[in-house]
């Protein structure tokens, strides 16, 4: 990353150096090293990449700022529910002609439909046992959370080996 006057420079912008003169946007991919510092720019190390959804950044001595625990608990566990909800909706017309009409909700749909709404509380309860940042980031990042059951009519993946 290039500083200039204590804040960071853009690659492919035009800017005014140090010395009053009108730089091209070009300018910092072609300029040498020598250049770059007679223009009053320096070259630092990007930041530590972080998951904004878990931490507002990096205190001075390098760790991780969390953000609050309880509100991240509350957001996630809404955020799992209105999931839960988006992949039950378009087969809700299935139960309310089973109420309006008798005609029953075939017993793949019934069977995902409840195998949904266990993994949301499966799901829900798991971020409610997380006590800090780090173990609810760890396991909304995880393989488990992100993993739903498929809706009867999925298809099905086909080996490429039997083929």
């Amino acid at each position: 990353m290039f500083i200039l006057r204590n804040a960071p420079l853009s690659p492919d912008v035009a800017f005014i150096d140090i010395n009053d003169i009108q730089r091209p946007a070009n300018w910092l991919r072609l300029a040498s090293v020598e250049e770059r510092e007679a223009a009053g720019i320096t070259e630092v190390p990007d930041p530590k990449p972080y998951d904004q959804r878990f931490y507002w950044g990096y205190d001075a001595d390098g760790a991780l700022i969390p953000k609050d625990h309880a509100q991240l608990v509350e957001q996630w566990t809404n955020q799992t529910r209105t999931t839960a909800g988006t992949l039950l909706t378009p087969s809700d017309w299935m139960v309310i002609r089973e109420a309006d009409n008798g005609i029953a909700v075939p017993a793949d749909w019934r069977t995902w439909r409840e195998t949904v709404r266990l993994a949301a509380g499966s799901k829900v309860f798991e971020i409610q046992q997380t006590t800090d940042t780090a173990g609810l980031a760890a396991y909304v990042t995880g393989a488990d959370y992100s993993a739903w059951p498929s809706d009867p009519n999925a298809p099905v993946a086909v080996d490429s080996e039997e083929g």
